[in-house]
């Protein structure tokens, strides 16, 4: 081992191994500021540890099973497993692309298996996370191949940011109805249980979106975090109080998900149970080969557009990208990515990739891969804290989810609203998520429009053929039910 000091001061020398090997010192940076980087990093992302068995780990599949195939949720199990995939792929980042940007589960993509695919009759939890592994072969493939320039020229951009939104919405709902915000009265949604708020639970919801806002204004690191603990905290002393209990039919303003108590050990031996719990072919008996694929291609096209963006916006905050707007090793950073989708699906936790809140490590000084190494270290580290998890209410936690939605509602800007050929394509793709409560709903009534529409003005050379091929894919998916009839297929 060398005795020579491993620091720099940005712009000189480099001063040993690690200085060279994550050019530490050529990107104007000190160990240091990769450390500090590194762990904001972590406590802008740490909230996923937590948000994403709330999303994936409290909804049964079509058979009423959850993640692992118990008749109960194993939150537990899928926060470990979150937190250890994070883990192993931010690190892996770090080391072989050399990038300042770390993974963890997508948030969108998660939602999507949660409560569109997870739910198509007959599909079971290891069969959509087969889907995932499928779609992190096929983006590997793209990157090695090359065809990556292809997809990403195919799809209209303003359809990219209308399916970001469109998903942004979607979760905003989830988190309301989860919160006890909203409910479908009469068929309808509507204030409350009754017309009006009710309870203790929705008043941690409403301060907690409040205070996450408030932290988030005053630009403090790890709003979403703080503010899940904070409200998990209240909801511990409000219950420890009122004795709210769950829940119900007779009791409309108790907690949901879970009655938020103190866990008997805050630290234990982390569970991996769920590694592994996935069926590469079940989705395509369970549910038809078109209706796989269009999931599958789904899946690709979230995955796929969120590294582009988050990859581009940590660069350009690090000063990070060439001439053409690139950063340097972007084919490592795909395939890294590429794998994390594979890791996430193999470990029963949806699919992985990179996350846009890396940006906040990059603006606390890290420019090299070392960064995210110490946050990779830190998520393995977490692990062990998997039974926090369990004390977590969906009052506590929701509050993320809408702030989550907000900032992916930004986006909708990007898009020219007065010109027909892009802004009603786009409007059917962002209100049908929700209105739907089908992601891929939104997702095929945009792209058939948008077919439709440039056809009907005279402009079939400005679609994209592959964009041919999917808008068919998908109206056979919409007619799926009547051509089963029409050819007397059960």
């Amino acid at each position: 081992m060398s005795s020579t000091p491993m620091t720099a001061q940005p712009g000189g020398a480099p001063s040993g191994a690690l200085d060279r090997y994550f050019k530490i010192t050529e990107r104007g940076s000190t160990v240091g500021r990769e450390i500090r980087g590194g762990l904001v990093t972590f406590f802008t992302m740490a909230y996923i540890i937590v948000l994403n068995p709330l999303i994936i780990g409290t909804q049964a599949d079509s058979t009423g099973h959850y993640i692992g195939g118990g008749t109960e949720p194993n939150l537990a199990a899928v926060a470990a497993v979150t937190a250890l995939v994070a883990g192993l792929m931010s690190i892996l980042m770090g080391s072989v692309a050399k990038f300042p940007i770390a993974i963890a589960t997508g948030l969108g993509l998660n939602a999507f298996l949660a409560f569109s695919v997870a739910k198509i009759p007959g599909m079971t939890w290891n069969d959509a996370m087969g889907l995932v592994v499928i779609e992190g072969f096929i983006i590997f493939l793209l990157v090695v191949s090359g065809f990556r320039k292809a997809l990403f020229a195919a799809i209209p951009r303003s359809l990219k940011t209308a399916i970001s939104v469109g998903i942004g919405l979607f979760i905003c709902l989830v988190a309301l109805h989860d919160a006890g915000f909203n409910s479908a009265g009469g068929g309808f949604l509507q204030l409350g249980p009754t017309g009006n708020l009710q309870g203790w639970p929705v008043l941690v919801f409403i301060i907690g979106v409040l205070l996450i806002a408030a932290l988030m204004a005053r630009r403090v690191h790890g709003a979403m975090l703080i503010g899940i603990i904070a409200m998990t905290a209240l909801a511990l002393v409000i219950e420890g109080v009122a004795d709210l209990g769950a829940k119900g039919e007779k009791n409309p303003t108790g907690w949901s998900l879970t009655i938020p108590s103190m866990p008997k050990d805050l630290l234990t031996a982390p569970d991996f149970s769920i590694i592994g719990d996935f069926s590469l072919t079940g989705a395509f008996a369970k549910v038809g080969a078109i209706s796989a694929i269009l999931i599958i291609f789904t899946l690709v096209l979230g995955a796929f557009f969120d590294l582009m963006g988050a990859m581009y916006a940590v660069g350009a905050e690090g000063d990070l990208l060439d001439e053409n707007g690139v950063p340097e090793h972007s084919e490592r950073i795909m395939v890294v990515d590429s794998i994390a989708a594979m890791a996430g699906g193999a470990g029963s936790i949806s699919s992985n990739t990179a996350f846009i809140e890396s940006a906040s490590g990059v603006g606390e000084g890290a420019r090299t891969g070392l960064a995210s190494i110490v946050t990779g270290t830190m998520f393995l580290l977490a692990t062990f804290l998997s039974p926090v998890v369990g004390m977590v209410p969906s009052e506590a936690a929701a509050p993320a989810l809408v702030i989550v939605g907000y900032l992916m509602m930004t986006q909708a800007t990007d898009i020219d609203w007065k010109n027909m050929e892009i802004g009603l394509p786009a409007f059917l793709t962002m209100a049908l998520m929700p209105f739907t409560y089908s992601i891929a709903v939104g997702i095929g009534a945009g792209f058939i429009s948008y077919v439709l529409i440039k056809l009907v003005k005279g402009k079939p050379k400005d679609v994209h053929p592959l964009m041919y091929v999917v808008a068919a894919m998908f109206v056979v998916y919409f007619a799926i039910d009547p051509i089963k009839q029409l050819l007397g297929v059960s």
